[in-house]
């Protein structure tokens, strides 16, 4: 079983920044995939960003890509969600998610086993 607390949401202009954070529990950290979603209200669920367990390859949303960088931190059990030029559109709940095995269909939320509680980011015009 793996629990994952997000943190690092908040208010921000547009074009200002922001760093979520992942804390995952458990021992078995590295050898997980790991990926961050987004819900806007009244929205579907959507890909972010997803690093692999393997070599850390990473996946990325066309929308983000460029603005946002996912990074992992095996020895502090955190994955973290850099987001840099945040635009409106980008704000929503933020999800971290976690699931073992190939990376395949790593854009795919249902093939994530755990997910954290969310975190709120409200980006201002």
């Amino acid at each position: 079983q793996v629990q994952l607390v997000e943190s690092g949401g908040g208010l921000v202009q547009a074009g200002g920044s922001l760093r979520l954070s992942c804390a995952a529990s458990g021992p078995t950290f590295s050898s997980y995939n790991l990926g961050w979603f987004r819900q806007a209200p009244g929205k579907e669920r959507e890909f972010v960003a997803a690093i692999s367990w393997i070599a850390d390859n990473t996946y990325y949303k066309d929308s983000v890509k460029g603005r946002f960088t996912i990074s992992r931190d095996n020895a502090k059990n955190t994955v973290y969600l850099q987001m840099n030029s945040l635009k409106p559109d980008d704000s929503a709940v933020y999800y971290c998610a976690a699931r073992r095995g190939p990376a395949n269909a790593i854009r795919l939320e249902s093939t994530y086993d755990y997910w954290g509680q969310g975190t709120q980011v409200t980006v201002s015009s």
